[in-house]
Order: structure tokens, then C-alpha cells, then sequence
């Protein structure tokens, strides 16, 4: 039976790094929740989709497909608004729920683990994941990495802009009535203000190891 490393944090905390690493070092299939609030969002964005259209919203839903997901336009100030909303939405999170739950039947045959990232992933959509890791870190250093992350992509923005969309963003995510973001209990936790990411995956492995 496929085994769940569930991955949860707020925003630039480094979960989808980590991930990726974990995901490399098993030779996993991995899933970054996150890209789907924000293909729908660009979906939202480019057909003009009204916030509360939940017919559309849903359509976008059932149109997500891996090329959406791998989008290289996923990242932007807009998309992170449009998602952070959406995402608050319980007719939103329950659809995508399927998908998620879903990922380690269709992707992950033959495979020890299944890695999913995201903000509720070991308290919600994986409740009985195997392993369970919450990263966290100072909302300004996850501002300086999301300001470096949207200039790789090629947009301007500010980095007090950036600080202020992250303390927003917590906000919603830690006080929202549908599955706010908190660790689970039998989580691992983990700040990564100053951890660099081979010590980040180094303590990860103990903890799969043990």
C-alpha cells in the first residue's frame, strides 16, 4: 500500500522544494496542491470568470489537467490574491478534494511513497497520512523568497508589497472557518527561517527512516 508524506505550511516556507527533493530522493510521484487553487485562479483570470460564478468555477475544476498544472504562469501577485480567496470556498476545496485523494491511486502504482503538499493536507485531505511535516518560517524571509520567486518569472513587484500579501494571507489561512491552516497533531515541525534545504531534508529522512 502506497504510503502519504503529507507536506503543510503557509507560503513560502518551502514546501514545494522540499517535496520535490523527497519526491527525487524515492523516486515518488508528487503533488503540489497548491497549483491547483492557482490553475483555477488563471483560469478565473483568463476567461473572466466572475469570484462568485460557482458554475464556471466549477467547470474550471473539472477542466484541471497535468499541462494546466505545469503551467509556468501559475505565479503571480494576481493569481495569488484570486487563489487565497477561492481557496476559502468549501464547494472549492471539496471538489479538488477528490483529485488529491485520488492522486495516489492514479499516479502512484508501484511506488512506497506519494508526496502531497499543500496547507491542510495532514489535517483534512490525508488525516491518516504515514508521515506528516509542517514547515513554517518568518514571514519575511518568505517574502524575500516569493519577491525573488515572481522576478525569476519575469513580473515586477515590491518586496513590502510581497510582506504584506504574506501577513494578509496567513491571516486568512490561520482564521478561516473551512479547513484552517494548522499543523496536525502528531505532526513533525519544522521552521526553516535559517535552515538551508539539506538540513531540512536531512531531519525529514530521520523522521521516515524511524
Amino acid at each position: 500500500m502506497v504510503k502519504i508524506i503529507a507536506i503543510d505550511g503557509p507560503a513560502s516556507s518551502g514546501k514545494s522544494t522540499i517535496a520535490r527533493k523527497i519526491a527525487t530522493y524515492y523516486s515518488s510521484p508528487i503533488l503540489h496542491s497548491g497549483r491547483l487553487y492557482r490553475a483555477i485562479a488563471f483560469e478565473i483570470i483568463k476567461k473572466k470568470i466572475k469570484i462568485d460564478n460557482r458554475n464556471e468555477i466549477l467547470k474550471s475544476i473539472k477542466s484541471l489537467n497535468e499541462k494546466k498544472l505545469k503551467s509556468k504562469d501559475l505565479y503571480s501577485t494576481e493569481i495569488d490574491k484570486i487563489s487565497s480567496i477561492i481557496s476559502a470556498k468549501s464547494y472549492v476545496r471539496n471538489e479538488l478534494m477528490h483529485y488529491q485523494r485520488n492522486f495516489p491511486v492514479n499516479f502512484a502504482k508501484n511506488k512506497k511513497f506519494a508526496i502531497i503538499e499543500g496547507r491542510d493536507i495532514g489535517t483534512v485531505v490525508f488525516p491518516d497520512a504515514k508521515h506528516k511535516i509542517f514547515l513554517w518560517a518568518d514571514a519575511k524571509i518568505r517574502a524575500q523568497r516569493r519577491y525573488i520567486q515572481i522576478l525569476k518569472n519575469g513580473e515586477k513587484t515590491g518586496l513590502k508589497r510581497i510582506y504584506g500579501e504574506i501577513i494578509a494571507r496567513d491571516a486568512k489561512d490561520l482564521n478561516r472557518k473551512v479547513a484552517p491552516l494548522r499543523p496536525a497533531v502528531n505532526s513533525l515541525l519544522l521552521d526553516t527561517s535559517y535552515l538551508d534545504i539539506e538540513q531540512v531534508f536531512n531531519a525529514i529522512k530521520k523522521i521516515i527512516k524511524s
